[in-house]
């Protein structure tokens, strides 16, 4: 991608093409932590309404050191429009560049009598009235198939991109704490180092041992930053939310989340039953596979 088209991008997101993608995946590999590009490769996922989305958002937020900027982000109008706009503008533009025949005024050329209008009105319904229109056919020997509904995952969107609003900062926030990335291994750099280590602690026990007038600090209580209740408030649930933990395959909170909702929202009362069912279709599928 050239330079001139990066930042013509970049003044105007909205302008982003889906087969652009590779090549901003390209560079957000070489310049990981240019959060522009990373913003823009989010915006071309979404736009194309990629799997890779959630995944990518996740890791755009572990590089982003203001996570608020992010949300304000993926939840602007910018990012959320996408090409449609810019094919209505399209359309609109061929639209006009149509030169419109003049249509010759009946009524100057020609007047229509009434025996003319009854004869055309005859005419045009002949078809309708033919008598072998309504005879019985006979019966055909192929069986119609069946409307195939809809899998679990489809109505629950699994894989789809999570879209959030600007009321739903709890959501945000409750899916980056259960989506944070794993502590990476250090298993074997603790066993080399497992001696140095000892030798340290008994050098500061001998410490504590020839001074005993420092007495140790009294551990204060440190403020608890996030509520890890596994108490699902009524007023900060959302859809999001509830497709949250269906991504985590976290079943039973998913079908919770839903019927939360369903008292929440009366009047969807009969989809959100539609998503619990789905929930325990998918959950008992992978029992099955699991076992």
């Amino acid at each position: 991608m050239q330079l001139q088209e990066l930042s013509d991008i970049l003044q105007r997101p909205e302008t982003l093409k889906p087969e652009q993608i590779t090549e901003l995946k390209s560079l957000v590999d070489t310049y990981p932590y240019f959060q522009p590009i990373r913003a823009l490769y989010l915006k071309a996922l979404k736009n194309k309404d990629s799997y890779k989305y959630n995944n990518a958002l996740k890791v755009t937020a572990a590089h982003t050191t203001d996570r608020s900027i992010l949300f304000d982000f993926i939840t602007s109008e910018i990012f959320n429009q996408n090409l449609i706009s810019e094919q209505i503008k399209q359309n609109s533009e061929y639209i006009k560049a149509i030169e419109v025949n003049a249509v010759d005024d009946i009524s100057i050329h020609r007047s229509v009598t009434i025996d003319d209008a009854l004869k055309q009105h005859i005419e045009a319904t002949e078809g309708v009235l033919d008598p072998n229109l309504f005879n019985k056919k006979e019966g055909s020997d192929s069986v119609a198939e069946p409307i195939k509904s809809n899998s679990a995952e489809e109505k629950l969107k699994i894989g789809k991109p999570l879209e959030f609003s600007t009321s739903e900062t709890h959501s945000f926030s409750e899916w980056l704490k259960i989506t944070s990335f794993k502590p990476i291994d250090r298993t074997e750099e603790a066993d080399k180092t497992e001696a140095p280590l000892i030798n340290k602690l008994e050098t500061i026990d001998r410490f504590i041992l020839e001074n005993p007038k420092i007495k140790p600090t009294v551990n204060t209580p440190k403020p608890k930053l996030v509520d890890n209740s596994d108490d699902i408030e009524d007023s900060l649930m959302t859809e999001t939310l509830a497709r949250i933990y269906l991504e985590q395959k976290n079943y039973e909170k998913a079908i919770q989340s839903y019927r939360i909702l369903s008292l929440k929202y009366p009047e969807k009362s009969s989809f959100f039953a539609d998503q619990i069912k789905a929930v325990k279709e998918l959950k008992e599928r992978n029992n099955t596979d699991n076992d």
